[in-house]
Formats: structure tokens, C-alpha cells, sequence
């Protein structure tokens, strides 16, 4: 799977850890940024991941912020992508499962980095129910 990573300032230790992982998992991995603790502006990233799933150039991404909201808040203005802030592993399974998303956006200082790890596993394996799901989906696609 090609997925897009990007986080600013305060979530570079997690965005390191997740690529280490999705990178040992066989994914082809995109760095967007940042590279580094220095202070940065959060929609930057959620704009260039959102924006490569948008276009096709990656299946999924994951956004990392302090607390997740402001990425996803920014991630989800781009047609086509559906970013689900998750704190736990079942929430990941349900933004799968229910509503397909295809942009994860975490939290460094709200979420713990075991529960991460659970929350990336169950994101990346948990596929879409499609069904009843699908026709909300296409309802919120329109123009």
C-alpha cells in the first residue's frame, strides 16, 4: 500500500515510529513532513497528505499532530478524503469498517504510544463493509 505520512512539529516522534512500521510492514512510505521539532504550521502537512490521497498518488495517509483535531479538521476540506480522528483501536476499526476513511489522524500527547500501535494495526487490516455504508459515502461525495 502507498500511504502518505506527514505531521507538524509536535508529533515528529510518532510520525517516526509509524513510518518505522508501516516501512518494516511492506508499505511504501511518503514522508510530507516535518523533519524536524522546529515550530510549524499544521495544515502545511494535512494539506500535502490530504492532498496526495486526493489525487490517486496514495492509497491512505496518517496526519499526527498534538491532539489529531487540527489535521483532521484540515484534511477533511479535500473532496475525496475522509479523515477520522482516532483515539483507540475500536474507533480505527469503525472509521474503516463504517465510513472507509483513508486519512488517520492521531494525537502525540493525547494518545499513549502502545494504543498507537493498536489503533495503526487495526486501521491499516480492518477493511469497508460497503452496503447501506457505501450509499452515505456517495451522499457526502456530492457536489
Amino acid at each position: 500500500m502507498r500511504i502518505a505520512i506527514g505531521s507538524d512539529h509536535r508529533g515528529t516522534r510518532y510520525k517516526k515510529l509509524i513510518k518505522e512500521r508501516l516501512t518494516r510492514l511492506g508499505h511504501c512510505v511518503s514522508d510530507l513532513g516535518a523533519h524536524n521539532e522546529e515550530s510549524t504550521d499544521y495544515p502545511d502537512y494535512a494539506q500535502a497528505v490530504a492532498r496526495a490521497v486526493a489525487d490517486g498518488q496514495c492509497d491512505r495517509g496518517v496526519l499526527i499532530c498534538s491532539s489529531g483535531i487540527g489535521m483532521s479538521i484540515a484534511a477533511n476540506r479535500f473532496k475525496g478524503v475522509r479523515a477520522a480522528l482516532c483515539l483507540n483501536a475500536e474507533m480505527a476499526r469503525i472509521s474503516r469498517f463504517h465510513n472507509n476513511s483513508n486519512v488517520l489522524c492521531l494525537g502525540q500527547d493525547t494518545t499513549g504510544e502502545a494504543e498507537v500501535n493498536k489503533i495503526v494495526e487495526v486501521w491499516l487490516s480492518t477493511g469497508f463493509e460497503g452496503g447501506r455504508h457505501q450509499r452515505r459515502i456517495n451522499k457526502m461525495d456530492k457536489d
